[in-house]
């Protein structure tokens, strides 16, 4: 009896020392990241009683494969990002949104120098220009701008603009439009308002030119064995501690006025339009 004992001390104890890891995808400048992922790991340790680590990633593919691989449990996702992830992981379950995310949209921004106003349809003007995206995967810089300039023009990108480019993330994006270097861009409306409000933006220069309809995007996705390795109702655990989340600093960097809950189905728009433009089997 005492050996049995002592083997599910040791067993509990390696259970609690076992590090909780989490990534996410680089869609900002790594020091952004940092700042916001740094504190919601510290947040996450002391509601969570498990050491939790924030893991970073170079891009938004890596992050679909570090959850994957069980390198990490827990990622925040954008929509496309995240739908690929519970595509590969059985199970694997959408727990938390910011109360923004089921009504997200992008901006399309253009350089001054091409003249084009703020219009609530994408106009011919835009054709042969220089565009760019943010990453190859992502919902917002990407994905669904996509399918909104399919949609308008009846054909696809490439057919539409000069160049198409990928500038990787939605800070990049908004800096290439700014310089010139590109005529017009695809971003992310709240890094583009956080941008704006910080005093990053030169609106005698880059302006936004459209607006996309809104659609379901980020996500808190974690791993379907969580409870098995972490103890039973470990994701429930997760999912409240996230849920509950108050602290103005750590909401700020995200930015999010507060998490709800959220369902994979929720991103079955996201899906579906990822298939019509051939982005996903």
């Amino acid at each position: 009896m005492k050996k049995i004992l002592f083997t599910l001390f040791v067993l509990s104890q390696v259970l609690f020392s076992q590090t909780f890891t989490f990534t996410a995808i680089p869609d900002q400048d790594e020091t952004k990241l940092k700042e916001r992922f740094s504190k919601l790991a510290v947040y996450l340790t002391k509601e969570l009683g498990v050491d939790v680590k924030f893991v970073p990633v170079k891009s938004y593919s890596a992050s679909v494969a570090a959850f994957r691989n069980n390198q990490v449990q827990l990622a925040w996702f954008g929509g496309f990002s995240g739908v690929k992830a519970r595509k590969l992981v059985k199970d694997s379950q959408a727990i938390a949104q910011g109360v923004e995310d089921p009504n997200f949209y992008s901006y399309i921004i253009a350089h001054k120098s091409t003249g084009i106003n703020k219009a609530e349809k994408l106009s011919d003007a835009v054709k042969g220009k220089t565009f760019t995206f943010g990453s190859k995967g992502s919902t917002s810089g990407r994905l669904m701008p996509e399918y909104y300039i399919r949609e308008t023009f009846n054909a696809s990108p490439n057919d539409v603009f000069k160049k198409v480019g990928f500038s990787g993330n939605h800070s990049k994006t908004i800096s290439l439009v700014q310089s010139g270097a590109y005529e017009l861009g695809a971003v992310n409306y709240k890094v583009w308002d956080r941008e704006l409000k910080a005093g990053n933006i030169d609106t005698s220069k880059v302006k936004v030119i459209y607006r996309t309809p809104d659609y379901y995007d980020y996500n808190f996705t974690i791993r379907s064995d969580v409870d098995k390795n972490y103890g039973a109702g470990f994701i429930k655990k997760v999912q409240n501690a996230i849920l509950k989340l108050e602290d103005k600093e750590i909401l700020n960097a995200f930015p999010r006025a507060k998490f709800v809950e959220a369902k994979n189905s929720d991103y079955d728009k996201v899906y579906e339009t990822a298939k019509k433009i051939g982005l996903i089997d």
